[in-house]
């Protein structure tokens, strides 16, 4: 089966009720990956579709979300994000995948919220360069072009401190509910002359294929099939696996030799960075592997550290962060407490500057570079080695209170 388009990974973000979700049910609708059919009654009803998902994600069908894709001329896409009630950083960092670009939609009525700029944030840290800004629900103004202007403006001034610029960046006026701007220019906003949601959506570029980097693969779970053995599933993020060759996964520390490949239920001698993949390893037994665990080559195995230098930037904690603070790290597939063992200096996050060395604390808003300690072995690589395998969350009392990315490590072995 021969795969025509390329692949991209797309995120909606932005504040809650902004209408992300109604959006994508928009979008879907529109490209023809759903049908009318599919849509629940009422005014709403195109949010359900992506609730819905988000029920069927809860359950753990992670492997083919087949009706979170859609495809425009020059590209499939997957929804990384299932907006909505779901914290889009878990999903993110702990689901099927990073993102490659994102919508970050704010609603015309509200403006900018706080959830508005975490997200933008976010979206920097997380290493995500290309960015379309959705300013929804046009039809509450009638479509005015003044204010659309004046949100516009007061948007690039938001995203210029986190490093994007404005001048590269498609503004669309939309209405998700009404369906203005989507998939084609709408009569409403004769004044707005740039693309569609689609159209630009095509302008982005689509990833290199990291397949020169050493394999890598986080675990998402671990089958024993009858007549087959141990099948792990997870997705590629860098490297090549062949069929054939020896594996090694860590930190557990074993090694086995892959039987098989398979995606999507076809058979494939080899697989590469962006497929999701269930592979049979000899001699390697169930309770050997575990999610959270990365597969690579035995000659450049994952990077178990013992510790880590860290850059994060703290989004929303309710106190301050200090010396011995253990919350939990979501990198990969991996979640492990780590404790701070050193809060080496706090920067200005727009500049990168050092604004303190050996702060007493850290709060909310702040960037600072930490060092922290897993309290079980956990793989995470350098971000200048392996960006793909180096970016993390940190969770607390049920929420993102940080993001960051591994700079520096002290390997366990």
């Amino acid at each position: 089966m021969a795969k025509t388009k390329e692949h991209m990974n797309l995120a909606f973000i932005g504040h809650v009720d902004h209408g992300k979700s109604t959006l994508v049910g928009h979008l879907l609708l529109q490209s023809g990956a759903i049908a009318e059919q599919q849509l629940a009654e009422g005014e709403n009803k195109f949010r359900f579709v992506m609730d819905k998902l988000g029920e069927e994600r809860e359950r753990g069908v992670t492997i083919d979300l087949a009706h979170a894709k859609f495809e425009t001329p020059k590209y499939e896409f997957t929804i990384v994000d299932c907006p909505g009630h779901r914290d889009f950083v878990k999903n993110m960092i702990t689901g099927a995948s990073q993102a490659d670009a994102a919508v970050l939609v704010v609603s015309i009525d509200d403006g900018v919220m706080p959830q508005t700029k975490e997200h933008a944030f976010l979206a920097r840290t997380l290493g995500i360069n290309q960015l379309i800004i959705g300013i929804n629900k046009m039809d509450l103004v009638n479509y005015d072009e003044g204010k659309f202007n004046d949100l516009k403006s007061e948007v690039s001034d938001l995203i210029k401190t986190v490093a994007y610029k404005p001048a590269d960046i498609h503004f669309i006026p939309l209405s998700a509910f009404e369906g203005d701007n989507i998939t084609t220019k709408s009569d409403n906003t004769p004044w707005y002359k740039g693309p569609a949601l689609v159209e630009a959506l095509d302008t982005f570029t689509a990833p290199e294929k990291p397949t020169n980097l050493p394999l890598r693969v986080p675990i998402q779970d671990v089958y024993s099939i009858t007549g087959v053995g141990t099948v792990p599933v997870g997705r590629i993020e860098t490297g090549l696996m062949k069929k054939g060759e020896s594996v090694i996964f860590e930190p557990a520390g074993v090694i086995g030799e892959v039987k098989s490949i398979e995606m999507h239920h076809e058979m494939l001698d080899s697989a590469e960075p962006g497929d999701n993949v269930g592979f049979n390893v000899r001699g390697v037994g169930k309770n050997d592997v575990r999610r959270g665990d990365v597969a690579g080559h035995p000659d450049s195995a994952p990077s178990v550290a013992k510790e880590f230098t860290a850059q994060i930037v703290v989004l929303q904690h309710p106190g301050v962060i200090t010396v011995g603070y253990t919350p939990v790290f979501h990198c990969h597939t991996a979640q492990v407490a780590c404790t701070f063992l050193e809060l080496v200096n706090k920067m200005n996050p727009a500049t990168g500057q050092v604004d303190e060395e050996n702060p007493d604390f850290l709060k909310t808003g702040n960037a600072a570079i930490v060092k922290v300690k897993p309290t079980k072995p956990m793989v995470i690589e350098k971000i200048k080695d392996i960006p793909h395998m180096g970016r993390f969350a940190i969770r607390d009392m049920g929420q993102t209170v940080a993001a960051g990315m591994c700079i520096d490590l002290v390997p366990a072995k």
